[in-house]
């Protein structure tokens, strides 16, 4: 994947009325001099206070291990060991056009995971419907986002000491079946049927995304896995009812030119061209 750095340095910054300073490409590197940037700083308001989120820089009572497991809050980055300028992580990157933390609760790399849910597509025969190429069609769960409106992949943020894996079938579960208010008995039975098939993951990407919601100081990082149902009668046979913060979810069709929420388009290209290449 290719960090472009172009959705976290244009325009406003995601549910505010705060424009970034504008970053020209040839000066996102911070050790390319630019005297001018005065970057506006911005912690929003509704993180403040958060469990989930971290003091302020220079609260007496918060002292982060930067580029460490800190307890049981990893604030390594997947990129490799990032600066730390007047107590401040350095988003490893460059600049964003914005200081602070943003919307984001940690200050440093936020992880989370994406599970990338796919099968194959299928006339009502059962066969494959192959495109205009003669291929197989695949398609992977997407769901709406509340936020900005755009689709993209199922994830969402890792708990403390919780395992990517076990993020990325929590947050499915939550957002493409709403699994918050199933009965318990057809929660039990699809977890049952989740434990085997969410077993066997293939890591697909890791590393910084070019998400919105990045700032100088804050920045995502995602781990995503594919969970293939290659008979479809499994997750591919599914219900798909949105939930948690998603307002919409579907199977969608896995297109070249496909465009998704933040990076996701290039995780799911990534999925499409393996998937492809194993059947051939």
């Amino acid at each position: 994947m290719v960090l472009t750095h172009f959705k976290c340095r244009n325009g406003m910054y995601p549910r505010s009325a705060i424009e970034r300073f504008m970053v020209p490409d040839d000066k996102i590197n911070w050790s390319v001099e630019y005297k001018e940037y005065k970057p506006p700083n911005h912690t929003a308001n509704s993180i403040h206070g958060k469990p989930w989120a971290d003091p302020e820089i220079g609260d007496p009572n918060f002292k982060p291990k930067w580029n460490a497991l800190d307890k049981n809050v990893n604030r390594e980055s997947y990129t490799g060991q990032y600066l730390i300028q007047d107590r401040y992580p350095l988003n490893p990157v460059g600049r964003t056009g914005i200081c602070g933390r943003g919307v984001l609760g940690r200050w440093g790399p936020n992880h989370a995971a994406d599970p990338v849910v796919t099968r194959w597509k299928r006339l009502l025969s059962g066969e494959l419907e192959l495109d205009k190429n003669h291929k197989p069609i695949l398609q992977f769960v997407a769901i709406k986002r509340g936020d900005t409106g755009e689709w993209a992949l199922p994830g969402g943020m890792v708990d403390p000491g919780e395992k990517v894996t076990t993020t990325a079938v929590r947050e499915f579960q939550e957002e493409a079946i709403n699994s918050l208010v199933m009965s318990e008995d057809d929660k039990k039975e699809w977890e049952e049927k989740f434990k085997s098939f969410f077993s066997n993951g293939d890591e697909v990407f890791q590393g910084y995304v070019d998400d919105p919601r990045n700032t100088d100081n804050a920045w995502m990082e995602t781990s995503a896995y594919n969970f293939h149902d290659d008979k479809g009668d499994v997750v591919g046979a599914l219900k798909l009812n949105a939930g948690d913060d998603a307002v919409g979810v579907q199977w969608v069709d896995a297109a070249h030119d496909i465009k998704l929420y933040a990076s996701h388009e290039d995780i799911v290209k990534e999925v499409l061209k393996r998937r492809l290449l194993a059947i051939t």
